[in-house]
């Protein structure tokens, strides 16, 4: 049988890689990280994600990111639309070495649970600017996982090279684009109140803007 984890926030993302995930392999489970992020409402929406596809959850907890506080997602105080204080060429939304710590996780959980296969959500075209989203980061590290471990667990990205209209377009192809509107959720400011054509979320924050103009852009290609 075909295993596969599925590193999952419950964001627009890797509610779209469960979508792709569920069409090509026999069993599937899903991991999400509680790091302390001021948009915590993800870890809700995940679980009920998880749940109306029959898959399993398992919440990692995990504090390591809030004792640093350095980036506006796990420290209310900053501006989450300004340069991160410690590398101005990054967001402030960027979380320093968040995703080495994410995939060694869930690797060793995948060994853990006898799944070969690892599915993640990230993106190097729409990536926000984030360094630990791109190909050869990635790669990099599966290399480094498999010979630390003497295991070959291969890691898939199916959306490295889409951007936000590409995505909401796999979505609709592998029938789950319903469920990244209504019940999956990327805003940074966590707010399930305002519900706009594209999803739930604050309509100001980066990842809300990144959401609805790629929406916007979806519509214009599909000729709504």
């Amino acid at each position: 049988m075909r295993k596969a984890l599925v590193i999952f926030s419950g964001g627009q993302d890797s509610t779209t890689c469960l979508g792709w995930a569920l069409k090509r392999f026999d069993q599937i489970e899903t991991i999400t990280f509680d790091y302390g992020q001021r948009h915590s409402i993800e870890i809700v929406q995940a679980e009920k994600i998880a749940k109306k596809y029959g898959v399993g959850n398992t919440v990692f907890h995990m504090d390591t990111f809030a004792k640093l506080s350095d980036s506006a997602l796990v420290n209310i105080d900053r501006d989450i639309n300004e340069k991160h204080d410690a590398n101005v060429s990054l967001p402030a939304s960027y979380v320093p070495n968040r995703n080495a710590l994410m995939f060694t996780i869930a690797h060793a959980y995948a060994q853990k649970i006898g799944f070969d296969h690892l599915v993640t959500g990230v993106c190097q075209t729409d990536y926000s600017g984030y360094p630990d989203c791109r190909e050869n980061f990635v790669k990099s590290l599966e290399n480094a996982l498999n010979l630390g471990s003497d295991r070959e667990i291969k890691f898939h990205y199916p959306l490295m090279f889409l951007d936000k209209a590409d995505t909401f377009a796999m979505a609709k192809q592998e029938e789950i684009l319903e469920s990244v509107i209504k019940l999956s959720h990327t805003c940074y400011n966590g707010n399930r109140e305002k519900f706009h054509e594209w999803g739930y979320g604050c309509g100001e924050c980066p990842a809300c803007n990144l959401r609805a103009n790629g929406w916007n852009e979806y519509l214009k290609r599909v000729g709504e």
